[in-house]
């Protein structure tokens, strides 16, 4: 198990929570001061440490995902600050106070997942959490974590922090979704009337609005950069599935080209690629094996017989002969997918065949106050 979370305390009363904590907590490391050893630390994994918390903070800010630390909040700031790089890197910051009242997210409560980690320990410690963070309280999009429980990546960040304040200051703000989950409204309660959704950039072209969140796979035009990402984000949602079949032995450099290529032509984005899919002769091919790694992507393999249950325009004689289906990139792509059509049917570059589908989704747009 990875460990993620450091928890850290000074006093007598914050070395019986952290104790608490920790046994409920999976994967977090405690610390605390060696005054407050019983005896039972090194049987339990817990390291004692001597002198000032602020020594030991720059090593768990650098090696830990989040801190959970039982210090006074004015100290964990002050304490803090010098460490400070950048939002996306931070850890999580979270702080308990003596008595195991509250537990108040402090850093990184989006990107870091404090807020997260914070609910988390307050629902152990049976505790009230404290967050500040505008989205949050006002219970609306949150920018920089848009999409994220379903993998969707942002392309652009550079807007994320005045797209943010329009969205809680309730300017008027467009999705555009033409891909992805369309369940992303995580509140019991209808989508505000300042936020609307649409399908398709040519849909939002008629609208008015002040700031976009665009979730496509689609690589956007210049004018459409320029339209909708002036003051707006891009989110890229995982879903597209790469068919692969080539000859053994092919390269990685070869199929990465043909990959980089065909998306371009196609003009989408290798950021929504969620997985490839191929034969399961070829689960052990080490070009794909290594373009999954390279990518992070899964690979999902099918056998013959599943392969041959998909109808092909084309089904190929000669690839029954040595892998026992009619296709692989084909039938491979639809099967991982559950769409019903290609994107691209399929593409013979050199040693390799490429297809591409795109995985099917609800209807993305939605009605204003659905």
């Amino acid at each position: 198990m990875n460990r993620m979370y450091a928890v850290v305390a000074i006093t007598k009363h914050g070395v019986e929570i952290a104790r608490r904590l920790v046994r409920q907590l999976p994967g977090s490391d405690l610390y605390y001061m060696d005054k407050f050893a019983r005896g039972d630390e090194e049987a339990l994994g817990i390291t004692l440490f001597t002198g000032s918390v602020r020594l030991i903070l720059p090593d768990l800010f650098r090696r830990y995902n989040g801190l959970i630390i039982l210090i006074s909040l004015g100290a964990v700031v002050r304490m803090i600050a010098p460490l400070l790089k950048d939002k996306k890197t931070d850890p999580a910051v979270v702080v308990v106070d003596d008595r195991g009242e509250h537990v108040i997210s402090v850093l990184s409560g989006h990107l870091g997942g404090a807020n997260q980690l914070t609910r988390r320990v307050a629902s152990i410690l049976d505790a009230r959490p404290v967050i500040t963070t505008a989205s949050d309280v006002q219970q609306t999009i949150p920018v920089d974590l848009f999409g994220s429980q379903f993998g969707w990546e942002i392309e652009s960040f550079e807007r994320a922090t005045p797209v943010s304040a329009a969205v809680v200051n309730e300017e008027r703000v467009i999705v555009i979704q033409e891909s992805g989950e369309p369940d992303w409204w995580a509140y019991d309660k209808p989508l505000p009337g300042h936020i609307q959704v649409v399908a398709s950039a040519r849909e939002a072209e008629e609208q008015e609005f002040d700031v976009a969140l665009v979730v496509t796979h689609r690589l956007l035009s210049p004018d459409e950069e320029k339209r909708f990402l002036q003051n707006g984000v891009l989110y890229r949602p995982k879903v597209l599935v790469l068919g692969i079949g080539c000859n053994r032995g092919t390269t990685l450099e070869e199929i990465e080209q043909t990959v980089t290529e065909t998306l371009a032509e196609l003009k989408l984005s290798i950021k929504s690629v969620r997985n490839i899919a191929t034969i399961d002769l070829k689960k052990d091919e080490p070009g794909l094996l290594a373009l999954c790694r390279k990518y992070g992507w899964r690979m999902d393999v099918y056998s013959p017989e599943e392969l041959n249950t998909v109808s092909l325009p084309n089904p190929s004689e000669t690839v029954y002969r040595y892998t026992g289906a009619y296709g692989v990139s084909e039938p491979a792509a639809l099967l991982s997918s559950g769409a019903e059509d290609w994107l691209l049917p399929k593409k013979k570059s050199g040693n390799v065949t490429l297809s591409v589908a795109l995985v099917p989704h609800p209807r993305a747009g939605r009605e204003n106050n659905e």
